[in-house]
């Protein structure tokens, strides 16, 4: 390459149309290679570093952070992992400022009494929020030793995500379902349904599971607002029921399980509240058990009538 061809660093960033500090950047950090060097020790670019500096530029104005540019720069295929994980940079943030607005809006919304609490359960929730305080709820609530692929169906349906676009009443009612979830879970017997208790003889993993399928049964006649009766899902419900304890579905079982159903603790804060983020074509399991329990009362009733 003839000297002619060859630029000084001033050149370089006149032609660029960027500052020698800037081209000094690129080059002490590998990005932008010397030609070679004059008499002088003085930097000398050739005009394919002018081509070079453009696409720094370029991918620089997308906030690519420098290291992801050397990747781009060294490696052929870099470019679309790097776009991808840009995308999920921004959606994150996103996410974290429509937050933040709806959050701001509740607090505005809100009267003067209500704000110090209403900032107290804001101020203990990321931005954007996590759902892992709701998993460890759920593993502390769950009995032990269930199958894994059984607690992640559960989890599944049991753990709410965050809305990709709240209003304030959804930044309200998930910061109230965190502060729920991150107080006692509940660890002793005294709190606990009787399937999570080891003296008692029920088999919790026959039973969740078969609350997962009767659940899934019962969601169409929920979203049609059907008042619950006998059919399918009320079938699967008990059935689960009867065969986690070892016994046979029977009417005197049903009465049974009706009563011992109505003496269970109960976590019906925490459905309403996920009732609140989910969407309504998705019934929360909360919902489907009540729906299921009062299926099996007005059945028990009529039985008796």
């Amino acid at each position: 390459m003839s000297a002619d061809s060859m630029w000084s660093i001033g050149e370089l960033a006149e032609h660029a149309g960027v500052t020698v500090k800037t081209v000094r950047f690129y080059s002490d950090r590998g990005l932008l290679p010397e030609a070679e060097r004059s008499g002088g020790g003085h930097r000398r670019y050739g005009p394919e570093a002018l081509d070079r500096l453009r696409l720094i530029r370029s991918l620089r104005t997308l906030d690519l952070p420098v290291p992801e540019v050397g990747r781009v720069l060294d490696q052929e295929d870099a470019l679309e992992d790097v776009i991808a994980g840009q995308l999920r940079d921004v959606g994150s943030q996103l996410a974290a400022l429509r937050w933040r607005e709806a959050a701001l809006h509740l607090l505005q919304d809100c009267t003067p009494g209500e704000r110090a609490d209403r900032l107290r359960l804001i101020g203990a929730v990321a931005a954007p929020p996590s759902t892992a305080a709701f998993v460890r709820f759920w593993r502390c609530w769950l009995p032990p030793r269930l199958p894994a692929r059984l607690v992640s169906a559960i989890l599944e349906r049991a753990v709410p995500q965050p809305p990709a676009d709240p209003t304030p009443a959804q930044v309200l009612a998930f910061a109230r379902l965190h502060a729920f979830v991150s107080g006692p879970c509940f660890s002793t017997d005294r709190c606990r349904p009787a399937v999570h208790r080891a003296d008692t003889g029920y088999r919790p993993a026959v039973l969740y599971g078969g609350l997962v399928e009767a659940f899934a049964t019962a969601a169409p006649d929920l979203l049609a607002m059907r008042p619950p009766g006998e059919g399918e899902a009320l079938d699967c419900f008990v059935e689960a029921h009867a065969r986690a304890c070892g016994m046979r579905d029977t009417p005197a079982f049903r009465r049974q399980l009706s009563g011992r159903l109505a003496a269970e603790p109960r976590i019906d804060h925490y459905w309403q509240l996920t009732a609140e983020l989910t969407d309504p074509s998705q019934p929360t399991p909360g919902a489907s058990h009540d729906w299921l329990h009062a299926a099996l009362d007005h059945q028990l009733a009529q039985e008796a009538a």
